[in-house]
């Protein structure tokens, strides 16, 4: 649709505070991340297509007021800009020629001004918001020389409808880009001083104090990494992969298990996501034999005293091991409430500490081994609404039956590489259960991955009113 649209560009002037300092542990978190998949060190950008769900970049569109202009969104933009230190930083080698952070001091955004044809109806503006946000998603960001963010708008029938953000998460996490699109004032930037800058942030994790909270949780992680395999889910066994390509992506939605999940963590007073954790647990075991999994999870880490608004990526990786042997539904509901304590506790540390930590353990082992598999809870807006529609109560059988009908599976393409087995993350959708899957498909089968989403959905319909349900599948 975009081909239909003209495009104009202004410049928005921003200045800020200048500045220097290390790398965050967040920052490293993702540029390791970017190692792993691949991309090329040289410009931090990986040559080619790698897939949408693999990208590390934060993606969204949000509507304008009526009677927004351009004038209005670019008096915002440079506030926003000028206040928050992350959307003025480049990538930089300091003086012990390791990787920094370069935040300038004063310069030039770009805003980009989209015009869509008046005869197109106001209804796609909706459409031509989300193909311009895909598509800036996956355009090559050189980190050595562009900044973070890209802006525009959508303008319609001589009305601005609606911004466009792409932000990479070399600066911000999710719930940093939430709270720069829709906090109390979406696009303006918060002049509290009293919240850290990711520079400011920098420095803290260089204080003794920090260091300390880095060193508790590699001793975590520990416990965690020592006994694992060398891969979650064993060596490939399907060289041919699917349809001749080894990683594929999918999309898992299901309404009947969202509100499924809502009576059993209504039951158990848990949260959802430690519910769906639990029933994702189990519906691994049943189709892959791993009774014991130890994941990745994703820790925001703004639980932590001052950090709640820090506009920066806090959002690390924590590990947790979710046993569902020999247990109930509701047992390994319980299970993971208490292993989800020390996971959240222990995601905030010196990501190069966990890899000398793994070069340690690798060699004591005699084999390499890692977490091949990841799942990620990301319903940061549609998640309070959930916890409070399961502090109601109110769902029946009826209901969920009612909604079995929409549930879905689709094999959506394929992405260059991934360094995981199984990776789980599930998206923000109002009223559903919806989960990007990645597999690698020399490991599993396509009836394998099909089963394994469509039994999350049989494992929480099984135990939303049954607490006796066992995690162990039924007999053939």
């Amino acid at each position: 649709m975009l081909e239909r649209a003209s495009q104009d560009r202004i410049d928005v002037p921003f200045a800020g505070p200048a500045g220097t300092a290390p790398l965050t542990w967040g920052q490293k978190a993702i540029l390791i991340r970017m190692r792993e998949a691949g991309w090329r060190e040289s410009g931090w950008h990986r040559e080619g297509a790698f897939g949408r769900l693999a990208s590390l970049t934060a993606g969204f569109y949000t509507a304008e007021p009526e009677g927004t202009t351009v004038e209005d969104v670019a008096a915002q933009i440079s506030d926003m800009m000028s206040q928050h230190a992350a959307l003025r930083l480049r990538l930089g080698t300091g003086a012990d020629g390791r990787p920094c952070q370069l935040v300038c001091g004063s310069g030039q955004i770009p805003l980009d001004i989209v015009t869509i044809p008046d005869a197109d109806d106001p209804a796609d503006v909706t459409k031509y918001a989300n193909e311009l946000w895909f598509s800036r998603m996956f355009a090559p960001v050189d980190l050595d020389r562009d900044l973070p963010v890209q802006l525009a708008v959508i303008r319609h029938r001589g009305a601005i409808r609606c911004r466009v953000w792409t932000i990479h998460n070399i600066a911000v996490d999710g719930e940093a880009a939430t709270l720069l699109a829709f906090g109390d004032t979406p696009g303006r930037g918060r002049a509290d001083p009293g919240v850290p800058s990711i520079l400011d942030l920098a420095q803290r994790e260089q204080t003794p104090a920090l260091r300390q909270v880095s060193d508790r949780s590699i001793r975590y992680w520990e416990s965690q990494l020592r006994p694992i395999p060398p891969l979650t889910f064993g060596e490939p066994t399907h060289p041919e992969g699917r349809l001749g390509e080894r990683y594929w992506h999918g999309e898992f939605s299901s309404a009947a298990a969202h509100l499924a999940i809502l009576a059993i963590a209504g039951r158990t007073r848990t949260d959802t996501s430690r519910v769906l954790l639990a029933i994702m647990a189990i519906a691994i075991g049943r189709v892959t034999g791993v009774s014991r999994l130890t994941t990745r999870i994703f820790v925001n880490n703004r639980f932590r005293p001052g950090y709640a608004e820090i506009i920066a990526p806090l959002n690390q990786a924590s590990v947790v091991t979710i046993d569902v042997a020999g247990a109930t539904v509701d047992e390994v509901v319980a299970r993971t409430r208490r292993a989800m304590l020390p996971a959240g506790l222990h995601g905030y540390y010196d990501p190069e500490q966990l890899q000398e930590l793994r070069t340690r353990l690798d060699a004591e082992r005699g084999y390499p081994g890692w977490l091949t598999c990841v799942i990620s809870d990301g319903r940061l807006r549609t998640k309070p609404t959930a916890e409070a529609a399961a502090r109601g109560g109110e769902v029946t059988m009826e209901q969920i039956k009612r909604k079995l009908p929409e549930t879905t599976m689709s094999w959506n393409g394929t992405i260059d590489v991934s360094p995981d087995q199984a990776r789980f993350t599930v998206d923000n959708r109002a009223e559903t259960i919806f989960i990007n899957l990645i597999f690698d498909m020399t490991c599993f089968t396509e009836a394998q991955v099909e089963a394994l989403a469509y039994g999350i959905e049989e494992v929480a319909l099984a135990a939303a009113f049954d607490p006796a349900v066992p995690a162990a599948p039924p007999p053939p």
